[in-house]
């Protein structure tokens, strides 16, 4: 596991940001990270495996909402990086989209914590914004419980002296059972071998080399959700069984 991602100091608790997706094949895919280069830089971390808990009511409220694909939607989900154990930093997520622009506030915990503020105890990370936004968010849907475990295996690309920043997920899978990030970080996967799943995140307009790239390997957006298909998925199975 990478002990340095788990740094404060390296930690950002407040983002906003249009963030795109793409799904890849093999061949697009590297396409696309030979084209990368000479404009962007893998991170120091290369290729990291990415846990993230979501949670959601009795009756799957946030993940339904989600899939009408309204102009406002939310989740909270709980992420580590590499399998988690109960005193390691982990990160509580609020994620929220309106009309394509993602905010997101986070907070750096450990999972007793977690369960803690799951159980209904208020002000468990503090007296701050991000942990009030929390408490309100998890007094107005009620009682929340671990969901579905989606897991993949990232590369971060960012671009020298500007804000681009750039994601390629691979192998992403997900369970709905044994829903701990203290697991094993295997899962049902979401796509095809050899295929993955880019996401672009920027503050302005996406710059003209990287369009060019896009339009140039046949890259095209997509509203692909990881939890989402999953959800999906879980309803086609209780389909088929019933």
């Amino acid at each position: 596991m990478r002990k340095e991602v788990f740094r404060l100091s390296e930690t950002i608790n407040v983002m906003k940001r249009c963030e795109l997706k793409y799904l890849l094949s093999g061949p697009q895919t590297a396409y696309l990270i030979r084209s990368l280069r000479g404009h962007m830089l893998l991170d120091q971390y290369g290729r990291t495996t990415i846990a993230s808990l979501y949670y959601d009511t009795p009756d799957s409220r946030l993940i339904r909402a989600s899939m009408d694909k309204p102009a406002f939607k939310e989740k909270i989900r709980l992420r580590s990086y590499g399998p988690a154990a109960e005193s390691s930093p982990v990160f509580l997520e609020l994620k929220r989209k309106a009309h394509d622009v993602v905010y997101k506030r986070r907070v750096q915990t450990v999972i007793p914590d977690v369960e803690r503020f799951l159980s209904g105890e208020r002000g468990v990370f503090g007296d701050g914004q991000i942990s009030r936004e929390l408490d309100r968010f998890r007094d107005f849907y009620g009682k929340l419980f671990p969901a579905c475990l989606i897991l993949y295996d990232r590369e971060a690309y960012f671009e020298p002296e500007g804000d681009l920043r750039l994601t390629v997920d691979f192998h992403p899978r997900y369970r709905t059972e044994d829903l701990r990030l203290t697991g094993p970080m295997d899962g049902i996967p979401l796509q095809p071998p050899g295929c993955a799943i880019l996401e672009i995140k920027v503050q302005d307009a996406m710059p003209l080399w990287l369009s060019g790239i896009l339009d140039e390997g046949r890259i095209y957006k997509s509203t692909f959700s990881k939890y989402g298909e999953a959800f999906r998925r879980q309803l086609d199975a209780v389909r088929i069984a019933g």
